[in-house]
């Protein structure tokens, strides 16, 4: 983890963070070939236990967009959860496009939640091991609204 922090780090001292930077005119893929291993098995079958609630939606984006931490997704997934941020089409695989429903129709709840609390090893995710569960589920309840 601390080598994805150091490398998120430098990319944004490298880079800046600034809108212009951005690449906007590029599109995330659809569908995305993806390569992330499977969660363990308890993991793959796990429903969201929350119910979708416009209040859980709402901290869903507070924590997508300005408080997670190692570093906010919308670095990497875009405002708009299509895996254009600034950091994420520069990143090898490029960020998750959340839009894509080709692509996250395969993609469970359980795999969502075990990627963000564990991160994903060889990709620029992150663990955000620190987030209570309930913090988990409204984050995926937020995206899961992008491919609406």
């Amino acid at each position: 983890m601390k080598k994805q922090i150091i490398f998120l780090s430098v990319t944004f001292l490298v880079f800046g963070y600034s809108p212009v930077f951005a690449n906007n005119s590029d599109k995330a893929q659809c569908p995305q070939k993806r390569t992330t291993p499977a969660a363990p098995a308890k993991y793959l079958e796990l429903k969201n236990p929350l119910e979708v609630t416009a209040k859980r939606l709402k901290k869903g984006e507070l924590l997508y967009l300005k408080k997670a931490q190692p570093i906010q997704c919308v670095h990497c997934h875009g405002a708009r959860g299509d895996g254009t941020g600034e950091l994420g089409l520069q990143a090898n695989p490029p960020a998750r496009n959340f839009t894509c429903t080709a692509t996250m129709k395969n993609v469970s709840d359980g795999q969502m939640f075990w990627a963000i609390k564990n991160g994903i090893e060889g990709t620029a995710m992150p663990a955000y091991s620190d987030f209570a569960d309930w913090q988990i589920w409204v984050l995926i309840h937020y995206v899961r609204q992008f491919g609406k």
